[in-house]
């Protein structure tokens, strides 16, 4: 029956196996947004203790400003991805993960290990640019 059709869905075993890696993805991408985190603490204490210094200072207090806007957008991009991630396991949770929102076609397996947080096919993907 479901041989002479072509697939529309995962099947569960498939779907645990993309949660599985997902969650991994997740811890993951955490730990780093947290080591993000952690480096603008360290940025945000060192340029509060010297008063002296003129023009040194100036120079290092751009440097340290070039540094956070560099580690704040790495940070919003990990965020982003992180959310991407968790709206992936809500898509599995409700049965519509690896399924193209714009073809309505399953998702290729080997696309979803790569970019386990797609919505897109490749097909959908180039259609758009």
């Amino acid at each position: 029956m479901a041989d002479q059709k072509e697939k529309t869905r995962y099947s569960p075993e498939e779907l645990k196996e993309f949660e599985e890696l997902i969650l991994q993805k997740l811890r993951q991408a955490e730990a780093e947004l947290e080591e993000l985190k952690r480096s603008m603490m360290k940025l945000d204490d060192s340029g509060t203790s010297d008063t002296e210094g003129g023009n040194l200072n100036l120079l290092e207090d751009g440097s340290d400003t070039l540094e956070k806007e560099s580690i704040n957008q790495l940070a919003a991009r990990q965020q982003k991805f992180i959310n991407q991630l968790k709206m992936a396991l809500v898509r599995i949770k409700n049965g519509t993960y690896g399924i193209c929102v714009d073809t309505g076609k399953l998702i290729p397996k080997e696309r979803l290990r790569i970019v386990p947080h797609t919505q897109h096919s490749i097909e959908a993907k180039l259609n758009k640019d």
